[in-house]
């Protein structure tokens, strides 16, 4: 597939490029984007035509058009050569997104071509899902593992009491810890990853080079690894699927860095700020001894994943109360989406443990996140959570909720750091502070259990106690 013809708006339907836009990522959305999806839901109805860092796209704000978009995909494309405005040139060459978005791999195909690329997907991440597998059993202990030495780490670095920040000192390098383990990295990956995932994502002026940075990387891996397999999602990748070639591992292995360091991290970041800052209907999750519903609940809240990559209109087709024309973008947002379910009430939606489910923190649809790759991220940020809310006996932020540091990108709005105030329990064995984590150690089930094989204590007993209380 090279191109695709397109056809003339409707009559009555104007063009998007003919609309006045303004722009999204502003200073207001900054602060405040519930704000401002409201105010464009007032004024356009549940499709708005926004600027996006110059480029004008659709905004899908209602959570019935959002989750028609993400399951049409007959009607909504993800190849970009669907792109009316790339295709005609109308994109600028340096649009920071850009580079993301020429990135070729699974998210950005469609039709057979996708579905191969899943069940290749699939086939691989399978051993680390089941918890009766040797991968499945030593992933999961590694994680547990990996979180306590960094509670450990903050035991010996500033106490058992002391202000630590979640974001920088246990979130981040706990999923490079756990990326470094499952990709079979030969050295540890730095927080440099990170931060080159971030400029990607959120359209910064060097994203070109910090794409192909990172896309560099997971190349060379792909090619480390196929000349010595061992059992990691990169080799099961090349065992399933042998025409790989080193670039197209090395991309795929790029997609998934990106979800499993950012998308994931935000979500473990996301439910730990809705736990401190005090969200009821999260806590009473907690007291409920539901940690997975918990995770739910904040991700209603506050999805990981704000606006969802493009969608492109493979004909003129209604949108809420809009023509969309063939090749336009449409960002479907879960964020605003979101907003349309937590109006419904407590008591029809937020109150319910199965219908929290239908949060869009892992997609909607053909293209969201496979099974395995879903039950994996879940457990990864359940277990992370968790050994928070054991280890820590008291834990308070040290800002406002609403003067903390936000990265309000075109995708995500993920915390840059989340500051506490921190009581460890008597149980925290400080662990003496290394450069980079030991990932190649044997794994031994005498030193380390899954996090949902002991009873609960720390801030999470101190939660439910409270919460029953007050009942």
């Amino acid at each position: 597939m090279e191109a695709h013809s397109h056809t003339t708006p409707p009559a009555g339907g104007p063009a998007l490029g003919s609309l006045p836009v303004e722009p999204l990522l502003t200073a207001e959305f900054d602060v405040d984007p519930g704000a401002v999806y409201e105010r464009l839901r007032g004024t356009y109805g549940p499709v708005a035509p926004v600027g996006l860092l110059g480029v004008p796209v659709w905004l899908v704000l209602g959570y019935t058009e959002v989750t028609e978009v993400l399951r049409n995909e007959t009607l909504w494309r993800r190849d970009i050569r669907y792109w009316r405005a790339r295709a005609e040139g109308r994109l600028p060459r340096d649009w920071p997104l850009l580079a993301g978005y020429e990135v070729r791999q699974t998210m950005f195909m469609d039709d057979e071509e996708h579905l191969g690329s899943r069940r290749t997907h699939h086939s691989a991440l399978s051993p680390f899902q089941d918890a009766r597998s040797p991968e499945g059993w030593e992933l999961r202990v590694a994680v547990a593992r990996y979180a306590d030495e960094l509670v450990g780490m903050l035991a010996a670095e500033s106490g058992a009491v002391g202000f630590a920040d979640l974001g920088a000192q246990y979130t981040r390098p706990l999923l490079l810890m756990v990326t470094t383990k499952l990709f079979g990295c030969p050295v540890e990956l730095g927080d440099e990853l990170v931060m080159d995932l971030w400029r990607m994502l959120d359209g910064g002026p060097d994203s070109g080079p910090a794409t192909a940075r990172a896309l560099g990387a997971f190349t060379r891996l792909a090619a480390h690894r196929r000349a010595r397999p061992g059992d990691d999602l990169t080799s099961y990748m090349l065992l399933a699927d042998p025409r790989l070639s080193d670039e197209q591992l090395g991309r795929e292995l790029f997609m998934n860095a990106v979800y499993l360091n950012d998308i994931t991290g935000n979500m473990v970041l996301n439910t730990l700020l809705e736990v401190l800052r005090g969200n009821a209907t999260v806590r009473r999750s907690l007291s409920a001894g539901q940690l997975g519903e918990t995770v739910n609940r904040a991700a209603l809240a506050n999805p990981p994943v704000a606006n969802m990559c493009f969608r492109f209109a493979a004909r003129d087709v209604r949108l809420g109360e809009v023509w969309v024309r063939a090749g336009d973008a449409v960002s479907p947002s879960a964020a605003a989406a979101h907003r349309d379910l937590l109006a419904l009430g407590s008591s029809h939606l937020v109150g319910s443990a199965v219908s929290t489910r239908a949060h869009l923190g892992w997609g909607a649809g053909p293209h969201q996140c496979p099974s395995a790759a879903r039950e994996l991220g879940g457990l990864i940020v359940t277990t992370a959570v968790g050994r928070v809310l054991d280890h820590f006996v008291r834990a308070e932020l040290t800002l406002p909720p609403d003067q903390l540091p936000w990265r309000s990108g075109p995708v995500v709005r993920g915390l840059r750091l989340l500051p506490v105030r921190y009581e460890l329990g008597a149980g925290v064995t400080a662990a003496p502070r290394r450069t980079t984590p030991s990932l190649n150690s044997a794994t031994s089930a005498t030193t380390a259990t899954s996090a949902t094989e002991h009873e609960p204590r720390g801030l999470l007993a101190i939660l439910r106690k409270l919460m029953f209380v007050g009942r």
